[in-house]
């Protein structure tokens, strides 16, 4: 096996942690959609999620703020969806409109949910002990819904530099976990 050595700028791309998710949120003049793929499960129940959220996006101030927000996830078929909400600001631009994505009100939290995705997570910030050095928010997961007439779950996963890998084949092995 031939092995070159890798920027350590691209080791980002090897370590992939899951679906790109649209994280929607509820700012003072309306709501917003960002893009994010630097998500980690942390717990199973309660379901806590670590995810990195730059302090230069607009989501950063507002998920600060409100200690609200909805991680929806999306299937490949919003693929163009997805890459649009990070590639602009919601400072100018409301997503929502521009992407013509459906908002549909959530339950614990006063954020909306992304119709079109297939699973939706309402969650509350609960730990920002990491924000100000890492950027690392930990939300606690307070209502989940999943599409029930969805079969195909193929998720979108960011290897960088616009490049994605749609999730695929799947496989069951044996587990003791119940």
């Amino acid at each position: 096996m031939k092995k070159k050595s890798l920027p350590l700028g691209r080791v980002y791309r090897l370590l992939e942690p899951g679906p790109v998710v649209m994280v929607s949120t509820m700012g003072p003049r309306r709501a917003n959609i960002m893009t994010m793929s630097w998500h980690t499960m942390m717990e199973f129940e309660p379901p806590l999620i670590g995810c990195v959220i730059s302090n230069r996006n607009y989501s950063f101030g507002i998920i600060n703020e409100t200690r609200e927000c909805v991680i929806n996830i999306p299937t490949v078929e919003l693929a163009k969806q997805v890459v649009g909400c990070g590639n602009c600001s919601g400072r100018r631009v409301d997503k929502f409109k521009k992407f013509d994505l459906a908002a549909v009100d959530a339950t614990r939290v006063a954020v909306p949910m992304i119709d079109a995705c297939y699973a939706n997570l309402e969650c509350r910030l609960v730990d920002d002990g990491l924000v100000d050095r890492y950027n690392f928010h930990v939300l606690q997961v307070v209502k989940a819904w999943i599409d029930a007439d969805s079969k195909d779950h193929r998720t979108i996963h960011h290897q960088g530099m616009g490049r994605f890998m749609v999730a695929g084949e799947v496989m069951t092995l044996p587990s003791r976990m119940k």
